[in-house]
């Protein structure tokens, strides 16, 4: 008689387990520490965006002086963004002291992470 085997045995199981959880051990460190690049990512998005929508502002009040926000510090970064400024951001940096000059200011998240944006000055 002749015996047809079904399935796997029991060791061929316990292996295929083994190399499954190494496989785990050794990935798993670099998809736990993605949170701290994500913040990152997030805090350059953000202040990306701020100098992007100084930009804007600028040449809004360029184009017709009643548009646009008037910029004389820092601070007013977080107005020219639609929605302000997100929660746990905060500004920081010099005043600009006249039209179209610009100033380097810093944007900071939970008070341990920052990055820098430019804010251009406008009347």
């Amino acid at each position: 008689m002749k015996q047809n085997q079904q399935g796997f045995t029991l060791i061929e199981l316990i292996i295929v387990i083994v190399i499954l959880g190494i496989l785990a051990a050794v990935a798993m460190p670099k998809f736990v520490d993605l949170s701290g690049e994500a913040e990152d990512a997030a805090l350059q998005g953000v202040a990306g965006s701020i100098s992007s929508a100084m930009t804007i502002n600028y040449a809004a009040n360029k184009i017709d002086g009643s548009k646009g926000t008037t910029v004389s510090d820092c601070q007013h970064g977080a107005n020219v963004l639609d929605g302000g400024l997100p929660t746990g951001y905060t500004i920081t940096g010099h005043a600009v002291s006249a039209n179209e000059t610009y100033s380097d200011c810093v944007l900071t998240y939970n008070n341990n992470k920052s990055a820098k944006f430019t804010a251009i000055g406008t009347p």
